[in-house]
């Protein structure tokens, strides 16, 4: 290399993109109450690879909305990452075996063990019951009753998890399970709530009525729970089709089973990931759908065209323009802004930035859903953009991406279009709401703010 091209390389190599570098405490609320705003203002300032400051219990990170550098870390060699730390806020609900503060070969063997229950044969069954619970759901709502739909939909979403999961629909358990994660995941329904789980500072037991102490009480009634039913599970010899049941059954490269503990983190990170966010996602189709009365006449022009009922599950979620509303959906609003952290384990070169050792990486989902240099008209609902071209993993990512990427993408996929298909197919609704709905915070997703308001024609 010449003098002169060693001096244009290092003219063009910068340590560390730019950042806010000021009012931490200013830019931690700013952050924590209206993400949105923040992360706009941030990118139009720095640009789409920008450095934010230590905020809300996490060390400084570099935001990603570039494509090509998206790729770069997904591309990447797993080895030169670890994403175990960025997940350490949602550690007090799934438990620290949960795969998703795993890493390395310890991560790669779990998902190996993880992943055959949510493929193949049958998914066909968990469609059928999707199909049945969502019914048994509905016929609770009379003609010209008013609802709130993420309460509907986290009803629908929570019975279809501990059927396919557990394989239980009813009992005395099945309640306690149902209405204690319930509690629990409203015990961070807002911004003031959830910061107990950004600062651990805050994480102290000082009771069942202050708001951490009635967490920790609540967990310790699931975790009963969850180890009864466990223990029960591993007494009986017949495998069933549930999710639990072959998780038993599973068995590592050296020939071993997963422990009690193993078993109930990854049954917790099912319930947390699994329930939460699937009704997050129903509840803004549903309002999407019935925001836009063209888009709901052409949904259902396509659901008319099939027998719902005699119809194979696997069938119908091949529609097309309902696979582009639900692609639209999780692009508009993702229900997680960011995919998983990553903390580099070595120095690594991402366009024109060297990243040191240490440094953690937060591609942004929300950010690159709205470059309009992808997305014309980004903060227009659109599902035609999804039937004129296909986007790459690194411009359309809900469900993260790499080595990283969501283990239930084809579950959550398969229920959402199922649960829609079958209600826009049964039932007419009005949407009640007078005014476009904002993302709001509900722990670490962001929800419709006041959950959807609709009401049952029929």
């Amino acid at each position: 290399m010449t003098t002169t091209q060693e001096k244009h390389v290092k003219k063009k190599v910068n340590k560390l993109p730019a950042g806010p570098r000021d009012n931490l405490w200013v830019q931690t609320i700013w952050a924590i109450i209206n993400p949105i705003d923040w992360l706009e203002a941030m990118e139009a300032r720095y640009g789409d690879v920008f450095l934010a400051p230590p905020l809300a219990g996490f060390p400084s990170q570099v935001i990603i909305s570039n494509p090509q550098a998206i790729q770069d870390i997904f591309a990447a060699n797993s080895h030169q990452f670890i994403s175990g730390p960025g997940n350490k806020t949602i550690q007090p609900i799934v438990g620290a075996n949960s795969l998703l503060l795993q890493d390395g070969e310890q991560h790669l063997q779990k998902r190996k063990l993880l992943l055959p229950p949510f493929h193949g044969e049958r998914m066909r069954t968990y469609g059928l019951h999707m199909r049945d619970i969502t019914e048994k759901v509905m016929s609770k709502i009379k003609p010209g009753q008013q609802f709130v739909a993420r309460h509907v939909m986290q009803e629908i979403s929570l019975n279809i998890i501990l059927q396919t999961i557990f394989g239980l629909n009813e009992g005395e358990r099945y309640q306690q399970i149902r209405q204690i994660l319930s509690v629990m995941l409203d015990s961070f329904n807002n911004p003031l709530s959830v910061s107990f789980l950004f600062f651990k500072s805050l994480q102290v037991n000082l009771g069942k009525l202050t708001p951490w102490g009635n967490f920790l009480q609540q967990r310790e009634r699931l975790n009963q729970l969850l180890y009864q039913e466990i223990g029960d599970r591993r007494k009986k010899s017949s495998v069933a089709e549930d999710i639990l049941s072959l998780l038993l059954s599973a068995r590592d490269e050296s020939g071993q089973a997963m422990t009690d503990e193993e078993l109930r983190d990854e049954l917790m990170t099912m319930l947390f990931a699994g329930h939460e966010t699937t009704a997050t996602a129903l509840a803004w189709a549903m309002y999407w759908i019935h925001f836009i009365p063209e888009i709901h006449q052409k949904l259902l022009q396509e659901l008319n065209s099939i027998d719902i009922i005699n119809t194979d599950p696997t069938e119908i979620v091949r529609l097309p323009y309902l696979n582009a509303v639900c692609s639209e959906t999780l692009r508009i609003y993702p229900i997680v802004f960011f995919t998983q952290a990553r903390v580099l384990q070595a120095p690594m070169q991402l366009m024109d930035y060297e990243l040191p050792k240490g440094q953690m990486l937060s591609p942004c989902i929300y950010l690159t859903h709205h470059r309009p240099d992808i997305y014309p008209e980004p903060k227009r609902f659109k599902p035609e953009r999804f039937l004129e071209r296909q986007f790459s993993p690194y411009e359309y990512m809900p469900f993260g991406g790499g080595n990283r990427r969501c283990l239930g993408i084809t579950f959550a996929l398969f229920e959402m279009k199922l649960v829609l298909a079958n209600l826009l197919s049964h039932h007419s609704f009005t949407l009640l709401e007078k005014q476009p709905l904002q993302p709001a915070r509900r722990g670490v997703t962001f929800t419709p703010a006041g959950g959807v308001r609709l009401m049952v024609n029929n």
